[in-house]
Parts: C-alpha cells; sequence; structure tokens
C-alpha cells in the first residue's frame, strides 16, 4: 500500500487544495495559502464563537447573544468568510471540487470540539430538490458526511427537508434573508419520532445572517429536539 501511494506520489503529486502549489501530503494547503486563512478560535462568545479582540474570561456572551439570545444552544465556525477563504469555499459550493469536504471537515471537527462531548446526530442543511439537482451534490451534506467519519457521530440527512424553493439568498439584506426562508424547512412528519430528545448539530457551509440556521433550527424545535447546535466551515463577520 505505502509503495503505491508513492509511485502515485510520483505521478501525481500532492498539490495545495488553495493554490496548486506542491505540498507533502494530499488534502492540505502550502505555507502561504495556510497563513492567509483566519481560523476562528478562543477566546470567543461561549454561545455563539463570535472572537473577541482580548480574553474575557470563560462562560462569557458577546453583546449580541447578550442582546437577543440566539435559537441555538451553541455555534462555532472553522473560518472567518474573507477574501482569503472565499475563493475557495465557492470552487467547493458551486465549483464542484467535492475533494475540498475532507480538508473543510477537519477544520470545522477542531473549531467545534466543545460541541462534540456526547451523544448529538448530524444533520446538514437541506436543499431543495431542484437545487441539488444543478448542484449535483449538497455542500452540507458532504460535510456533514465527513465530520460522520472523523467523529462517529451518526448523520441524518432525510429527516430535516426543504419543503419550499427559494431565491438564492445571496445579495439579499439580513431581513430578505429571513422572509425569503420563512417556512421553508420541515422535519418529516414520519421521522419526528427519530429528532424528539435528540441533541441535534446542525451543519452548513457558510454562515452569513443566520437566517437560514434559524429557520432550521425553528423546525427542529417543533419536533421535540432536545438542543440544537450549529456548525459551520466559514462565518461573515
Amino acid at each position: 500500500m505505502q509503495l503505491g501511494q508513492r509511485l502515485f506520489d510520483l505521478v501525481l503529486p500532492p498539490r495545495c487544495k488553495k493554490c496548486g502549489a506542491l505540498v507533502v501530503e494530499d488534502d492540505g494547503l502550502c505555507a502561504d495559502c495556510w497563513s492567509g486563512l483566519t481560523f476562528l478560535g478562543p477566546p470567543w462568545c461561549a454561545c455563539c464563537g463570535r472572537p473577541f479582540d482580548y480574553d474575557v474570561g470563560e462562560d462569557v456572551l458577546c453583546g449580541a447573544c447578550l442582546a437577543e439570545p440566539p435559537l441555538f444552544d451553541a455555534a462555532r465556525a472553522a473560518l472567518a468568510y474573507d477574501d482569503a477563504s472565499r475563493e475557495m469555499i465557492l470552487r467547493f459550493k458551486h465549483g464542484g471540487d467535492e475533494t475540498l469536504s475532507r480538508l473543510f471537515a477537519r477544520w470545522m471537527v477542531l473549531a467545534g470540539a466543545d460541541l462534540f462531548t456526547g451523544p448529538a446526530v448530524l444533520m446538514p442543511v437541506p436543499l431543495h430538490p431542484w437545487r441539488r439537482i444543478r448542484r449535483r451534490f449538497n455542500q452540507s451534506a458532504l460535510l456533514a458526511g465527513e465530520i460522520a467519519r472523523l467523529t462517529g457521530l451518526p448523520v441524518d440527512p432525510l429527516s430535516l427537508v426543504r419543503v419550499k424553493r427559494t431565491q438564492s439568498q445571496g445579495g439579499l439584506g439580513r431581513t430578505a434573508r429571513a422572509l425569503n426562508v420563512r417556512g421553508a424547512f420541515a422535519v418529516r412528519p414520519d421521522r419526528r419520532a427519530r429528532i424528539a430528545g435528540q441533541r441535534v448539530l446542525l451543519v452548513d457551509d457558510v454562515w452569513t445572517s443566520g437566517a437560514t440556521a434559524e429557520a432550521c433550527i425553528r423546525s427542529l424545535h417543533r419536533a421535540d429536539a432536545a438542543r440544537v447546535s450549529f456548525l459551520t466551515l466559514a462565518r461573515v463577520l
């Protein structure tokens, strides 16, 4: 196996998943691309994971969570969605580069380490069937599948469904985003018993306004989920 891998690497050597430069291992980044990304981590809001400029102590909430407690119990994101991360994420989301899910899932597991402390079911944010056909895959489901492989947690891609076809959230303001996804998600009636009493870890790619996550979480709460946390690859700060 090792000999075969070495021969394969001679023919097709590993390359940086962002710029294409030669790297040591598959599914990695070169030093320049790695250093350009903004990885999120402590010190951060104990609830939503928004980074603080300096350490203010444990279990401290940001001003936004204090002013209006979010629907999720906790949320974490691996990256800041900015100029350095945008091209790579869009290549995964719209360009069809499914191989990026392996790298992204590793980052998400590290960022969400405190969300994996007990039993939970991973649940990807669903796409409408027509949009899934156009994209060929649901990027959130790919991420959830890779996270399941890394953590051993079960993944449920069937219980939460998108019941309303909505326009793209891109270019919409916060209020318009919330209206756009209102009533767009539901838990299938025949699978509500699977959700009741469960701790759910909702998985998505990019967290912009939070409108999509809130619409999903409302549906999960109506199905009597015990707790719902939210894990994303990147977050707009």
